[in-house]
């Protein structure tokens, strides 16, 4: 496990602050990204599907707003409740989408998909995604949230592929749909247990 010093440098403002600011241009990175899949499915599906289409930037906005609640704690109950759940979907959803990103590509590049230069920044960023929610997530506050946080999760999966506004995937895939929507159901609920491993801070909610 990681040590004093490694906790010093996870909570030290000014190191939260550059997480922040790196993980706050990702998220938005990430929306611009989706951008073409995001006019397809305002042209052709029902408005209410939007917010459900860009599934990686979320969760890195989810983990950002979580990094804001490490520099500034909430006061309220309320807040703190909004917090917890805020945390639990960063988690989840950040392990299960560095993941799945990754292993997308890799499946791609495995049935003979080219691997471009902005394949392999997908790869690094959604890696790093995964290991930056499990380094922080000691420090959350999110288990009572969990099971909340899940049903969001698996509910915007049934979506995804009940309407077919999953993530585009390389167009050698697109013949194993079924497959990755299995893969998609069982790395949730993998994600939800990797979640509920660190135990956290104690702090009612």
């Amino acid at each position: 496990m990681l040590g004093k010093w490694s906790e010093k440098i996870l909570i030290n403002r000014w190191f939260l602050w550059l997480l922040f600011t790196v993980n706050f241009l990702g998220t938005i990175y990430g929306y611009i990204w989706y951008g073409n899949q995001l006019e397809y499915t305002a042209a052709n599906y029902p408005l209410w599907l939007l917010p459900l289409v860009p599934d990686s930037p979320t969760a890195s906005l989810f983990f950002t707003i979580a990094l804001l609640f490490l520099l500034y704690p909430p006061k309220s109950i309320a807040v703190t409740t909004l917090r917890g759940l805020i945390e639990a979907l960063a988690v989840i959803t950040s392990i299960k989408y560095g993941i799945w990103a990754v292993s997308m590509i890799v499946a791609g590049g495995y049935q003979g998909d080219v691997i471009s230069w902005k394949d392999w920044m997908l790869m690094i960023s959604h890696t790093g995604m995964a290991i930056e929610v499990l380094l922080y997530a000691r420090f959350f506050f999110y288990r009572k949230m969990l099971p909340l946080a899940l049903f969001w999760t698996l509910f915007n999966d049934t979506v995804d592929y009940s309407y077919g506004v999953y993530p585009w995937l390389p167009r050698v895939l697109e013949d194993d749909v079924v497959k990755v929507q299995t893969f998609t159901y069982v790395l949730t609920l993998f994600s939800a247990v990797v979640a509920w491993l660190p135990k956290g801070r104690k702090q009612a909610l």
